[in-house]
């Protein structure tokens, strides 16, 4: 599929966001978000502050690390840039995640910690997705060491459905067919 050639445009936004996972020295294992937003044109919001185009409105980040049963053991934090003065605030709760399973209800534990006024709206969507990022870093690492158990992204999308070719030809141990497709 091609990409279509858009009309003539003004840009307006440009939100920039980058995971990295990392093996550490003690067994452990980092994820690490960053999150940055920019306008190109001068931008202010009134009685607080003032941006020149370029210059970064969120600079946000957050490390993750994560035992091999991808289990939060510690979180560290950091709003380099921010609209308000108030954003620092919704930092706190965020150390409620340290013990959460990223395995069994993460996004659940998202909105229960994080929800609503409790949290930050863009450190929650960097939560959100920082686990599919722990799935891509740690996964393959972990199927090494133990082929035979089932890798968490199976059964997850269209791609990885169990009755699919691709589970049978790289995961024969779970594949099961669907019947009603054959």
């Amino acid at each position: 599929m091609s990409w279509p050639t858009p009309v003539d445009r003004e840009p307006l936004h440009t939100r920039s966001v980058t995971f990295e996972g990392y093996a550490r020295g003690d067994g452990l294992w980092d994820i690490e978000a960053h999150l940055r937003d920019t306008k190109p044109f001068f931008f202010e919001v009134p009685g607080e502050n003032q941006w020149q185009p370029g210059e970064p409105i969120h600079d946000l980040r957050i490390r993750l690390t994560l035992d091999s049963q991808f289990v939060v053991q510690d979180i560290a934090m950091a709003m380099n840039r921010i609209p308000h003065d108030t954003c620092p605030q919704a930092l706190p709760p965020m150390r409620g995640l340290i013990g959460s399973s990223l395995l069994k209800g993460w996004r659940r534990t998202l909105e229960a910690h994080l929800g609503g006024v409790q949290g930050c709206t863009h450190m929650r969507e960097l939560l959100f997705n920082m686990g599919t990022a722990a799935f891509q870093s740690i996964g393959p690492r972990l199927r090494r060491a133990n082929p035979d158990k089932a890798p968490p992204h199976l059964g997850r999308c269209k791609t990885w459905a169990l009755d699919t070719p691709l589970v049978q030809r790289l995961y024969p141990l779970h594949y099961q067919p669907n019947p009603l497709k054959d």
